[in-house]
């Protein structure tokens, strides 16, 4: 039950029987901090001040004699300069349980998406190295995102772009054979802006022992294809490892052997938007808001890295998604107007492209940041982070804040079993609430959601706040804003808590508990399904 959309509809309503002309999106229904001030409260009647020429009081008193007619509606009062502050019958709020249960892990959903195509590309790291701690950002917005789309009625498809090709896997193949030439006994002469890492080693060794020297006269595409293989397949574990899969894998490669960067390029220079200057060949970027025009092809012959990104948009276009969004590194924040200047350029909405910046990620531990990892040397990798606080912790506390600015991920807290620890605090309120319901079931008591007994001020808000869920995975997926899941679950595991710390569940009357065990099987539905969407489980016993 979206309870906030139905006041909206309400209100919705009202206005057409008012023969009030207002748009249905510009409606504002807000929940008051203090529920005396209502379940629900909204300014419309402040709103259509400029639209009718009159006082916002005597607008709300005309707009409050039709909602109070309404069924759903206990009483309606007018506040302050306007606002209207609306309060629901209790039997009207207490039917929803019984839908809630039945609908149980489909609880939430919604159909706002209408099955339009979205196409969301995350992570894309180079197959050069293991992936670090602020891929893991990236990953799991990328995954929630999903997870929260599809719930909402989006069908979407999670992709990863490998950049196989170009002057990086040249450099990375270099890298590996130097090395292997070294293991074989020869000297090695690995390039200054190659590749050191111990995977290189790792990867140089395996191929020593498979094949001892017989291997030094290879080309390069043989020393690069073992190294992507071998280096995409940790990336795949680690993804794997912490919660996160893709539905599709792209290879730049392929993009490039299907010929669709010179489709791309041909289109571009049938409509006269590629130039010749300093031997080099441009695109006309400016044309489309860009604030200078773009190299496409350098003097040399060689293609700039923004060419194959212009064929795999086209690519990703041409499979038909209605909608695409990219996840990047802050310092891509330069790129965004070049590429969508570009999609515009081969003829699409470049609104129909949204790009999502993710800011670093500071690791502190004891209050000091941690720079290095004590096991390798290097930067921090996802695996280890999962290794030591394990993956439902890490993703709870990536899901728990907005991309746009920076994180500091504090170690210790993730570690800490007590209620400082947000992710531990949500956590034991499933975990509660699943022990009493077992605890329950051995005492022969049934769940009862036909609620007569138990209806008071404190229930009642609690089960409005199981009634935000829907809304809100419709807001995080619009806004796509995976974070406001996780302030969400976290804002009801504090209600529950503070609920169980005044009420009794399990009492010496069972009819009082069995509807009791209604309620709070509703919060735990809820729990679970919103924890579900940011990639982390719901605990039965802490």
């Amino acid at each position: 039950m979206n309870i906030k959309q139905k006041i909206k509809e309400i209100i919705s309503c009202t206005l057409k029987e008012l023969e009030i002309d207002f748009e249905d999106d510009k409606i504002v229904i807000e929940i008051p901090k203090n529920r005396d001030n209502g379940d629900f409260s909204s300014n419309i009647a402040m709103q259509l001040t400029r639209v009718l020429g009159d006082n916002p009081r005597n607008i709300a008193s005309k707009l409050v004699d039709v909602i109070s007619k309404n069924e759903k509606i206990e009483k309606v009062e007018i506040a302050g300069p306007g606002f209207i502050n609306i309060y629901l019958k209790d039997e009207y709020v207490f039917s929803g349980i019984a839908n809630i249960i039945k609908e149980e892990d489909n609880y939430g959903k919604s159909t706002i998406g209408n099955n339009e195509k979205v196409d969301i590309e995350f992570v894309s790291a180079n197959p050069t190295g293991i992936l670090h701690l602020g891929t893991a950002r990236g990953a799991a917005y990328g995954s929630n995102l999903a997870n929260i789309m599809s719930f909402a009625g989006f069908y979407v498809t999670k992709e990863y772009y490998i950049n196989d090709a170009g002057n990086q896997i040249n450099n990375l193949g270099i890298s590996v054979k130097e090395r292997y030439k070294g293991l074989c006994g020869e000297k090695e002469n690995i390039p200054e802006d190659g590749y050191y890492g111990s995977e290189i080693i790792d990867i140089a060794k395996s191929i020593k022992d498979e094949y001892e020297d017989k291997k030094l006269d290879e080309d390069l595409e043989f020393f690069k294809k073992i190294a992507v293989d071998y280096l995409l397949n940790i990336i795949k574990t680690d993804l794997a490892n912490f919660g996160v899969t893709f539905d599709v894998w792209t290879s730049e490669k392929a993009i490039r052997a299907k010929g669709r960067i010179e489709e791309s390029l041909k289109i571009l220079k049938e409509k006269g938007l590629i130039f010749e200057q300093d031997g080099a060949k441009w695109l006309k970027t400016t044309v489309y808001g860009d604030d200078k025009d773009r190299v496409l092809v350098k003097a040399d012959g060689s293609y700039t890295y923004l060419v194959p990104d212009i064929a795999y948009h086209l690519d990703k276009f041409d499979r038909g998604f209605d909608s695409l969004v990219d996840v990047f590194g802050a310092d891509h924040h330069s790129y965004v107007s070049r590429l969508k200047a570009s999609i515009e350029a081969l003829g699409y909405d470049k609104d129909k492209l949204e790009v999502r910046l993710l800011q670093m990620v500071r690791l502190l531990r004891d209050g000091e940041i941690v720079k290095m990892s004590k096991r390798t040397g290097g930067n921090i990798t996802i695996s280890e982070l999962v290794e030591e606080i394990g993956m439902d912790a890490a993703r709870y506390f990536f899901g728990a804040r907005s991309l746009d600015g920076q994180m500091d991920f504090d170690i210790n807290l993730a570690l800490k079993q007590s209620s400082d620890n947000p992710f531990f605090y949500v956590g034991y309120a499933h975990a509660r609430i699943s022990t009493i319901l077992e605890d329950a079931k051995t005492k022969g008591l049934e769940i009862n959601t036909n609620i007569k007994n138990i209806i008071d001020a404190d229930s009642k808000a609690l089960l409005l706040k199981v009634y935000e869920f829907t809304g809100v995975v419709e807001t995080a997926a619009i806004k796509k804003e995976p974070h406001l899941i996780t302030n969400y679950v976290y804002e009801l595991a504090s209600m529950f808590h503070n609920y169980y710390g005044k009420h009794r569940i399990l009492t010496d009357d069972k009819v009082i508990s069995s509807e009791n065990l209604g309620l709070i099987k509703t919060v735990q539905i809820t729990i679970k399904n919103a924890l579900r969407l940011i990639g982390v489980s719901a605990p039965n016993k802490m």
